[in-house]
């Protein structure tokens, strides 16, 4: 079995001692082993292959002997004590690999990524399809109809809260079981959504499904990563990347339907079926995809076969516990959020646009429903140029992809984070665009094909800022990524749960057309976002202590942050930054 053997020197002088940075890794998982046992040689992160994000598998030691001998002798190293030299045998892919996920066949690497897809599209489904009936429920439980909105509300608070802690979670038990028991749980809590007799049950379940549900939100950037190499994921992260928008369009267009055919609860049993359908498929027909947990599993497998327990993989080699890394997982994207001005105002531009997307939800059935007298089956066809929109965005993905790759040939290999944000101040304004159509053209006496068109440029413009914003972060923060994301997912989801709140009482006192006018003003200044950062991105990330470094101290390889201080907390971040999001 292809392993290396890797020195494990806790005598070494240096006091600044990285426990990732003590081992040689070789570029794509390529074997070696080591006979001799030369000095630990200090190396940056970018010598990290890609998608190997740091775990602290549970499956990582045979016997808790083994573990506790593990985690003395990185405290020893840590504290200084005399040297104790010992050789660990490093157990990671060789090349050509059958059980690197990169290896697999293309036709099972396509079939996971549209399993993964499809789930991802579940999700979102369910997360709009009750939007088309918020009426009959305030009626049969004699509530208002802001009340009845409560439970899209909480869903979408779940949707900010879960990451939080599956994100790590997934980095300790792998993908697969995460996937196949948050699934179970919000298949599980579907069933009292669909058979509630008071709206306080209709809340509570819809938290818990809101939290499970974020889950394969969550990691299947990650699984892509995982089964991809950079230069054949353009075209499977398109696909992935139009799911999560074209789920939430799709869900009303059918709830619609559902709901004047059936009632209100169909809405709830439509989504326990495609939900059950999902988890079979990503539980029983998916295996683990993540590399550190295969690895994981591997060395467990040597230890027991061979009774040496050398052999190890690098998570074994992080000193810092679990709680310890959760900790830091929870505290940074605040700090990244309320210290950084690139992540806060990337953030809120997200949330306006992630709150206009779950506002056109109560924005449409207002116009269509209550100012024309249409059916819910006939209104929920209106979000069809929408979904439509979305769509052509991601047949449009490759070419950006292109133009990236040759602005990466233009700066020699390392262009600056701002290239990012071209397809940012392109898109930007379709957004305000689509906003001023459906506003000035949603009078009642006026044809539907105005409001209804309107959704095609905002559909066309939500994918390109959505994936620009994600990379641009990346980017700029390529250590603290992860913890970036966070942030932006977190306070997105609370403001998009928020608009749902408001909006009909926006709409009732500022009318159609002025309430909708609002959000394209808002819009349109936020379109002065992109072109700040453009302009003065580069200067804001030079004073930052988070922002990544780049050339910028040559004493530093080119991925080493500037002023770190904590050099395994931000590899860690790295590694998780590029196993969730696309990062050519």
């Amino acid at each position: 079995m292809p392993e290396r053997t890797t020195p494990l020197n806790p005598g070494h002088p240096d006091d600044d001692w990285d426990s990732a940075t003590d081992v040689e890794h070789p570029v794509q998982y390529e074997s070696i082993v080591q006979n001799t046992t030369p000095e630990p040689t200090r190396q940056s992160s970018a010598a990290l292959p890609p998608t190997r994000a740091g775990s602290d598998s549970g499956e990582n030691t045979e016997t808790d002997d083994h573990h506790q001998q593990i985690q003395h002798e990185k405290q020893t190293k840590l504290s200084g004590l005399p040297d104790t030299h010992r050789d660990y045998k490093l157990v990671e892919f060789a090349e050509g690999d059958p059980e690197n996920p990169k290896n697999w066949s293309k036709a099972y690497k396509w079939y996971c990524t549209m399993v993964v897809a499809i789930t991802c599209f579940a999700v979102a489904f369910c997360s709009s399809v009750i939007t088309a009936d918020v009426g009959s429920v305030a009626e049969e439980f004699g509530v208002s109809y802001e009340a009845a909105l409560v439970p899209i509300t909480v869903f979408v608070v779940g949707f900010g809260v879960g990451p939080m802690i599956f994100a790590p979670l997934s980095e300790v038990y792998g993908r697969q079981i995460i996937y196949a028991s948050t699934l179970l749980v919000a298949v599980i809590f579907v069933i009292p959504c669909a058979v509630s007799k008071n709206i306080g049950t209709l809340i509570v379940c819809r938290l818990i499904d809101g939290i499970a549900f974020s889950a394969p939100m969550t990691l299947v950037g990650g699984t892509l990563a995982d089964l991809w190499r950079n230069e054949e994921r353009g075209v499977p992260m398109a696909a992935f990347s139009a799911a999560p928008f074209i789920g939430p369009a799709i869900g009303p267009l059918v709830g619609g339907f559902i709901a004047d055919g059936a009632g209100w609860r169909w809405l709830y049993w439509i989504q326990l079926i495609l939900s059950f359908v999902v988890w079979v498929m990503i539980s029983f027909t998916v295996p683990e995809t993540y590399a550190p947990t295969i690895l994981a599993r591997r060395a467990k497998k040597l230890r027991k076969s061979t009774g040496d327990p050398d052999h190890v993989t690098e998570a074994d080699l992080d000193p810092r516990p679990f709680s310890e890394r959760m900790g830091v997982f929870l505290i940074r994207p605040f700090q990244l959020l309320f210290r950084e001005i690139i992540v806060l105002l990337i953030s809120l531009y997200m949330s306006v646009l992630y709150g206009l997307l779950y506002m056109f939800f109560v924005a449409y059935p207002i116009v269509f429903e209550k100012r024309k007298g249409w059916s819910k089956s006939m209104a929920g066809l209106m979000f069809i140029p929408l979904a439509v929109g979305v769509v052509a965005a991601a047949f449009c993905a490759p070419w950006v992809n292109a133009h990236y790759l040759k602005m990466v040939k233009k700066h020699n290999g390392k262009p600056p984070a701002e290239v990012r944000l071209i397809p940012m101040m392109l898109s930007c304004w379709f957004i305000p665009i689509g906003l001023f159509i459906f506003a000035w053209t949603s009078y009642k006496r006026l044809i539907w094909v105005g409001p209804c068109l309107a959704g095609l440029p905002v559909g066309f413009g939500f994918i390109f800022l959505y994936n620009s914003a994600n990379n641009y972060l990346v980017d700029s923060y390529q250590h603290q990524a992860a913890s970036a994301l966070a942030a932006k997912t977190f306070i997105r989801s609370f403001w998009g749960a928020a608009t749902v709140l408001f909006t009909e009482q926006m709409y009732d006192r500022l009318n159609d057309q002025w309430a909708t006018t609002l959000l394209a003003f808002i819009s349109l200044a936020c379109c002065l976002i992109p072109f700040l950062f453009w302009r003065y991105g580069a200067r804001i990330r030079a004073k930052s202590k988070y922002a990544f470094g780049g050339d910028e101290d040559p004493a530093l390889d080119s991925d080493v942050e500037k002023g770190r201080k904590e050099p395994h907390h931000d590899m860690e971040d790295l590694r998780r930054a590029r196993s969730y999001v696309e990062n050519p």
